[in-house]
């Protein structure tokens, strides 16, 4: 009888579940050392956030095929150690969205009738009734940053009461949009301009660290109030506490924090802060629902069902792999850098066109990769092979491929459109040599023929002499060591005034500071720019 063990508490009807298929042992109460002892008994085991699954506790696994998580992160699980022992890892990716839009939304109209203030004035002995008069929401603007599946499933719930939407998210479809009856801003602000209530979610990265900053707070209406049920980071803390004092925001409700568990903090002391210890995702619901997702992947990867939330299983057969694995991590770059190429427009499609003997294999992994690269770092949930086309498909994004068994000049080509709003860029690369290099051939109509390294940029400008140098000598100045450099030219004339346009791709040994691309592109003759690092 398969054995599965559950080492944390996941809820009865996960349980339940398990029992149906499985001989299964529930315990919860480990001493040091006593999971590693045990844990070589189980074929499959279930945890939450407490047990960590290390390389070294794997290693005594001999008998595990499958880790389920009941939670959205992994990051308890030695995922890599994992993979190699051929464990199959998922967890319940959509478990609190439900949980963390409804505790979004029980914030705002806290926030906006003051509820939290009126209580605790009411049980310190007060009759505090004119003091806090709220807001009604009916009519009000929300605006909505990051307008994934918790953001539309809040922008849903605020409908209910008769609030004007509009979200900013260049990653969602235009179609999608519309099917919600909610405004599409172009940028974040234009929902800074007219929103009366905002709420961020968004994911935690480099570029969303810091997002509401003075200078995004100084756009706003005067008055707004700010809701983060999402990342802590996103919020530069001092500067929202600079925005209370000023009057220029009324108000905030938190329920993440840049470093948790935290009990003080200034902005605790704010009368018109609510704050919440981090329960979007705890309901008892969620948990429950957390260890049934679970559960099922469980049950399907011990019986040879259909997996669809993990993180690490295989996507090409064996006899695929050999031709079609270097493509893969070309495929991946390609889709971030069209995307970077039309960033801050709305996403509607991507295209993936295989060419040569690659064209005769199941091409269907290359597609996964493409939008893996375009959606890289721009949604509020991990993305791995498993569950890429789900997250595209809710977000109204499209995923078209073609093949054709022939190519030009190369044998085996990769082309990779986007088309977001009126805007179509392409991209095509392959891989070079016996240690299957990437290369780009392509970029803004122009073509090269130049090794995709870690840190690319690319600038377009007026085709003329000294060009190059000036890049060379702003790279310099900065620090910034350049490894090559391949140029396209245009031959004709594109703005009809004498001067065609040239596109340079440089590579470099770093990240290239943003800074050196606007310095460039602000200077005469420089048209745009990008700087593109692939994780």
């Amino acid at each position: 009888m398969t054995r599965v063990l559950v080492a944390e508490n996941i809820g009865a009807s996960g349980i339940d579940l398990l029992k149906e298929h499985f001989d299964v042992d529930v315990k919860t109460d480990w001493t040091d050392g006593e999971l590693a002892a045990e844990i070589g008994a189980y074929d499959g085991i279930l945890i939450r956030s407490a047990s960590k699954l290390t390389a070294e506790l794997l290693s005594g696994a001999t008998n595990l095929k499958a880790i389920g998580r009941a939670g959205v992160g992994v990051d308890n699980v030695d995922v890599p150690a994992a993979t190699k022992r051929g464990i199959i890892v998922a967890n319940a990716p959509q478990s609190n969205v439900v949980t963390a839009a409804e505790h979004t939304v029980a914030l705002l109209l806290a926030l906006a009738r003051n509820i939290p203030q009126a209580h605790a004035s009411l049980i310190a002995g007060r009759w505090d009734r004119s003091k806090y008069s709220g807001t009604e929401v009916m009519d009000k603007t929300l605006g909505i940053v990051g307008f994934g599946r918790i953001g539309q499933l809040v922008a849903h719930r605020a409908q209910g009461f008769g609030m004007k939407i509009i979200a900013f998210d260049p990653f969602v479809g235009a179609e999608r949009y519309k099917e919600m009856g909610v405004e599409k801003a172009e940028s974040s602000d234009d929902v800074y301009a007219v929103a009366d209530f905002i709420t961020v979610h968004l994911p935690k990265t480099p570029e969303t660290e810091g997002w509401l900053n003075a200078a995004a707070f100084a756009k706003m209406k005067d008055g707004v109030r700010i809701l983060n049920v999402a990342r802590g980071p996103l919020i530069v803390d001092a500067d929202l506490q600079a925005a209370l004092d000023s009057g220029k925001v009324g108000g905030a409700a938190l329920d993440v924090f840049r470093s948790e568990p935290i009990t003080e903090h200034p902005l605790f002391a704010y009368p018109n802060v609510i704050v919440t210890p981090h329960l979007g995702a705890s309901t008892a619901e969620a948990t429950d629902r957390a260890g049934f997702q679970a559960a099922e992947q469980v049950v399907a990867a011990l019986t040879g069902g259909s997996v669809t939330s993990a993180v690490n299983v295989p996507a090409i057969a064996a006899e695929d792999l050999e031709v079609l694995g270097p493509f893969l991590p070309l495929t991946r770059r390609l889709g971030k850098l069209a995307m970077a190429l039309v960033e801050g427009k709305s996403l509607d499609r991507v295209e993936v066109e295989e060419f040569g003997r690659i064209a005769e294999r199941d091409t269907r992994p290359l597609g996964l990769q493409a939008v893996l690269g375009v959606l890289d770092g721009k949604t509020e949930e991990d993305l791995n092979e498993v569950n890429v086309l789900g997250v595209a498909e809710q977000r109204g994004i499209e995923l078209v491929e073609t093949k054709r068994t022939s190519a030009r000049d190369f044998a085996d080509l990769v082309r990779v459109s986007v088309v977001a709003s009126d805007q179509r860029v392409r991209v095509v690369g392959t891989v070079v040599g016996r240690k299957a290099r990437p290369h780009l051939l392509e970029a803004w109509g122009q073509r090269f023929n130049l090794q995709l390294t870690d840190h690319i940029a690319l600038l377009r400008y007026r085709d003329q002499p000294g060009m190059i140098g000036r890049v060379g000598t702003a790279f310099g100045e900065h620090g910034v060591n350049i490894d090559s450099c391949a140029v396209g030219h245009v031959a004709d004339d594109d703005n009809g005034d004498g001067g065609g346009l040239a596109v340079m791709v440089i590579t470099t040994d770093g990240q290239v500071p943003q800074t050196v691309i606007d310095e460039l592109v602000a200077s005469d003759g420089f048209v745009d720019g990008r700087a593109v690092t692939f994780g």
